[in-house]
């Protein structure tokens, strides 16, 4: 049984699908779920006469407070589970991997999109390059056909 799972989410992950599974998961093993979010890095905001209104690390700061705000309704799937957060920057797959080895995940979880044949093989996909380089499990969902 997985102990701590990892679950990669963005705006377009369709997380009503993923997170009644990941706590059926968690709830059956007892696990922890931190809940991920990889977001662009940030550059310095400026306004409309080019002066910094917001340095780097201070938009950094208002983008994980607003992921986490985004998040709080999407936990109430989980109750009472443990749950954690974590925002990192910079290149989705790089930092997932890098999140699960620190957080020392047993199971990554994560929603499979549906792209072009085409387009998967010239620029793969995040779950495909996990499902290759993760040393964890990866459970893929794929979302339901419109």
């Amino acid at each position: 049984m997985a102990k701590r799972i990892l679950v990669p989410l963005d705006r377009e992950t369709e997380h009503e699908a993923i997170l009644p599974l990941v706590a059926d998961l968690a709830r059956g093993g007892g696990a922890t779920v931190r809940m991920l979010h990889v977001a662009r890095t940030p550059d310095n905001v400026l306004n409309a006469a080019g002066r910094v209104v917001a340095y780097v690390d201070q938009e950094m700061l208002r983008l994980e407070v607003e992921w986490r705000d985004w998040l709080l309704p999407a936990e109430s799937a989980l109750p009472p589970l443990a749950i954690e957060h974590a925002v990192r920057f910079g290149e989705p797959v790089e930092q997932i991997l890098a999140e699960a080895a620190e957080f020392d995940a047993d199971l990554i979880v994560v929603t499979t999109t549906r792209r072009s044949a085409v387009r998967c093989a010239l620029l793969g996909s995040v779950a495909d390059q996990l499902v290759r380089r993760a040393k964890a499990p990866v459970l893929l969902l794929r979302p339901a056909a419109g």
